[in-house]
Order: C-alpha cells, then structure tokens, then sequence
C-alpha cells in the first residue's frame, strides 16, 4: 500500500482525512485502552455525527472550541468535528487549575467547552464552575455527570445532530482554505500570562507529515500515544501525524511504566515518542524483564538535555531502530528541527538535528547578524511552520516575528558546519521539567498571591529524574513566616502540578542590581 507521501497531499484537515479514509478504510484507525477499536471508515462516520452535534448546537465556522481532557478516543473524534466544519481547536493543559483553564478559555471567546469528566480524582467542571467565563455557552462532559451545574453528557451532546444533514458539514469542510486556522494553542511567556498561539491548516499539515516520514509512519505501525493531545507532541507529532499515514492510534491517559509496557506486548506497539523520563522509567522499570517489547521500532525524544547514555540504552535494550531527536516550539506549528536515523548515539544527544525541509534556521548576534558556525548566539526560524501571530496581540508578534520574518526564539544556540542545532542556554529563564516547559514569570505570578510572600523568584535547576524542576526564593511579609512544605502544597492547590516549584529556600532579601532587576543567575549559581 502506497505512504501519505505518494500522490498530492490535501492541505486541509478534512480533506486530508477523508483522503486517509479512502485509502484505509477498514484499518484500525483508534485503538482505546480498554479494547474500543475504530476503523478509519468508523472513524470517520463518528467525525460527521459529531460535526452535526456541534452545528446543531449552533457552532459554525470560525468558532473557537476548546478540549480539556486526557488522551482517549473522543479526544480525537471531538478534534476532528471541530476542523471539519471549519471551526477552531483549543486544546487545555489537563494539567491547569480551574482558574488557569477559564483565562484560555476567556482569552480564546470559546463558545463550546469539551471536558473531561472525573480525572485524577478531579470532576473538572467543579474545577471551572467559579472561574466560567460568561461567553462559554455549553460545556460537554466525557464521562458521567455529577452535581446540577449546566452540562451535556456525551449521548446528550451526539442528540443534537438529529435534524442536521450532513451536506451541510461537508460544504463548511470544502470552504476552508489552508490558510484558515486550525488550532489555538495556548504556550507560556515572559508576560506571566499565557499567550494563543495560531496555526492554519496548511502549515500543521506540511509538519506533521515531515514527522510522519522521518519516522517512517505506515499502515503496518501501531503507535501508543503517551504524549498529551493537549501538546504538538501529542497533537500534531502524535495522532495526526498517524491518521495520514493510516497507522493505528492507541491513546494513553496516564503514563505508568508497567501499565505502558503492558500495552506494548499486548498490542505490539511499534511506535513510542516521549521526554527521556519516559524511556528513563522504562528502563529501570523493576518488571521489564516480564514484558515483550520486541515490537518497537520508531522514537522520537527531546524536549531536555538527553545523556548519551540514554541514547545507547534505547538502541541497544529497547531495540529502537529509527530513533531521532528534535527541537520545536508552539510558535512552530510544534516543530523547528530533526535528527536522522542514522546519526550517532552522541549526535544524537548533543543536538537537535536540521531545519525541517523548506524552512531556515539561523543564528544571530546582538545587532541581529548571521553567525558563522561554530559561533553562539540567538536561534532564529524562519519558514511556513511559523505560526499565524499571537491571538490579539500584535505587539508580542511584532516583538517575537521581526520585519525579515524570522522569529526569534530566545533560545541560545550553535550551528555546526553540517547545519545540525545544539542549545547552549536560554535568553529567557524558562526551564523544562519532564517535557513540559515552566515559565518563571507566570509562577511568580501565581505565588505572590500567597498572603505571606512579599518578593519570589523562581528558576530551575538540574534534577536527576525531571531534567530540571523550579525552585522557589522566598522572601516573606514582614511579621510573616513561610513553611516550605505548607507553600509547596498550596501552590499545588493553584496551578499545574509541573510547575510547582518542587524546592522552596526562604532568604531574607533577593539580589538585585542597581535597577532592582533580580540577578537570577545568582539564584541559579
């Protein structure tokens, strides 16, 4: 059977899935994790009834409709509906607090909110009921209902495709153009809000199947999904990515070692991306020896600094033939650069690969000139990856997508003579704990909310497991004390649980300079 790669390649959502429903109509095309099995013709008929449910709620194109929810079937089906009626994905970090969830879904004017039910001994609605945003007009729950709070339960929201023709779907599916946009995911910054991120059809299409090559993606893969949809790496990395190359997708809600590695024997999971704490729990799983994972094939790992080590492990007790490593943001449709199979345990490690095809990256000085290689400076991308701008915020865009129209990452970085990328350091103080990026600025935030905190200044700093993992300076209220444990697990009750701090030094005052800025690399050294 031919690959996605071998005749014209549709640039919108829905057009490009239903070329994948042509193809490999009676292929697995979702796999659950207790056994519901799709096929992408099921799928696909799943999609539609879908698609009406949302216009017979009143959604239409252009809308923005947001997912809270962990990896699973409806996830996907629910994703699908929403671009193919031209409609805007806004997917939610399962992670976030109720009070973190209602700022994206206030900043983004969702009409519409999916969400989980009970998760992680959470109900989210309860989570959102105080901080609701009066545009949110339905909220859609994937499991049963509890309390008397305004919700549809999954049968309930499906109920309202009766009297809506399918016609009507699939002429806002052949409106939409790859310039529309397709998602808005929500990614830190230095503000200490998080910003929206656009992307359109095209581009999220052009870089999920640079992915879906490079890892050699076919109809014979079965690939476990452990990153969240919520992320690139799940999202546009993960399940999109499979569904043009007509590979089966077994989503997975919560990463457990045993229960992972339960999984792959089981269904012969040929393909397993992840952070290294994934493949590091794999690895020194005590059971492993009880598990066949003989099946696995393809890789992808990044996101941290990756020990060589680690590296020669994955090949050699993992079997990984096709393992690579790469570097993206949000801001590039999740992705700026690859490695290739065939590079070298310590390549491998050290770097993050090349630009993807057709798209540039390049370093720059302080004056904004090009560097030569082998010279440090900061990493620019330019090319079709490259998101849309920042949701109304003309001025953060300006300031991160210069009038040359490369965008500038904050990264510090090294070209090699052979274009391969290493990261050296950060312009920004934004630190990455197991995958997920933390961002300083928006802790900080969050934490001076806490009646006995005066001054607090957070940076990361290496951990074993995590990579890095955020510590907290303190400095209290005068008359107030701070107990490391008791802050720790209140900031536990307000944001995130990576973003935690998961260290707290209280000191008397924070070192500053003669503007009073805060002189973290004092803090970090």
């Amino acid at each position: 059977m031919p690959t996605a790669s071998s005749h014209t390649e549709p640039l919108t959502l829905p057009a490009a899935f239903a070329d994948s429903v042509c193809r490999y109509a009676d292929q697995t095309a979702l796999q659950a994790e207790d056994g519901e099995r799709l096929s992408y013709t099921e799928l696909d008929a799943q999609r539609l009834l879908a698609a009406r449910a949302l216009l017979g709620l009143g959604a239409t194109s252009g809308d923005r409709i947001a997912m809270w929810a962990p990896n699973g079937i409806r996830w996907v089906i629910a994703a699908l509906a929403i671009q193919s009626i031209g409609a805007v994905l806004v997917p939610i970090n399962t992670r976030m607090r109720g009070q973190e969830a209602g700022y994206v879904l206030d900043r983004s004017r969702a009409k519409i909110l999916i969400c989980a039910g009970r998760f992680l001994d959470q109900y989210f609605p309860a989570q959102l009921d105080a901080h609701r945003p009066a545009g949110l007009k339905t909220l859609i729950v994937l499991g049963d209902l509890e309390g008397s709070m305004q919700q549809l339960d999954w049968p309930g929201f499906l109920a309202h495709a009766e009297g809506v023709n399918a016609a009507e779907v699939n002429r806002l599916a052949e409106r939409i153009a790859p310039a529309d946009l397709m998602d808005i995911m929500f990614t830190s910054g230095t503000t200490g809000q998080p910003k929206g991120v656009m992307s359109a059809h095209g581009q999220n299409l052009r870089v999920a199947r640079e992915w879906a090559r490079r890892t050699e993606l076919s109809p014979q893969d079965r690939y476990l999904i452990v990153n969240p949809f919520f992320h690139a790496f799940g999202y546009k990395a993960g399940w999109l990515a499979a569904l043009l190359s007509g590979t089966a997708v077994l989503p997975h809600a919560v990463f457990d070692a045993s229960a992972v590695m339960r999984r792959i024997a089981a269904e012969k999971v040929t393909v397993l991306p992840g952070p290294p704490t994934l493949f590091i729990s794999i690895l020194n799983a005590p059971d492993r020896a009880q598990y066949d994972l003989g099946s696995l094939r393809a890789t992808m790992t990044g996101a941290t600094t990756v020990a060589p080590s680690l590296i020669e492990r994955m090949r050699s007790e993992l079997k990984f033939k096709v393992l690579l490593t790469g570097y993206g943001l949000t801001e590039c449709s999740g992705m700026v650069s690859f490695g290739c199979a065939t590079d070298s345990a310590e390549t491998i490690a050290h770097t993050c690969g090349k630009a993807l095809p057709g798209t540039e990256v390049c370093i720059f000085n302080e004056d904004g000139q090009a560097q030569p290689a082998g010279v440090a400076g900061e990493v620019v991308v330019r090319g079709y990856n490259l998101m849309q701008g920042y949701l109304d915020d003309p001025q953060a865009t300006a300031e991160t997508i210069d009038a040359e129209g490369w965008l500038h990452t904050g990264d510090i970085g090294v070209l090699d003579e052979h274009g391969y990328l290493r990261i050296t350091d950060r312009l920004k103080d934004m630190y990455i704990t197991g995958g997920f990026n933390c961002y300083p600025a928006e802790i900080e935030r969050m934490m001076s909310a806490h009646p006995a905190i005066a001054q607090v200044a957070v940076v990361g700093i290496p951990d074993e497991r995590q990579g890095e993992v955020g510590k907290a300076y303190v400095v209290p209220r005068p008359g107030l004390s701070v107990e490391a444990k008791a802050l720790i697990a209140w900031c536990r009750e307000q944001m995130a649980n990576y973003k935690v701090p998961r260290v707290v030094e209280v000191v008397p005052a924070l070192p500053t300079n003669a503007s009073g800025k805060i002189m973290k690399f004092q803090l970090r050294a």
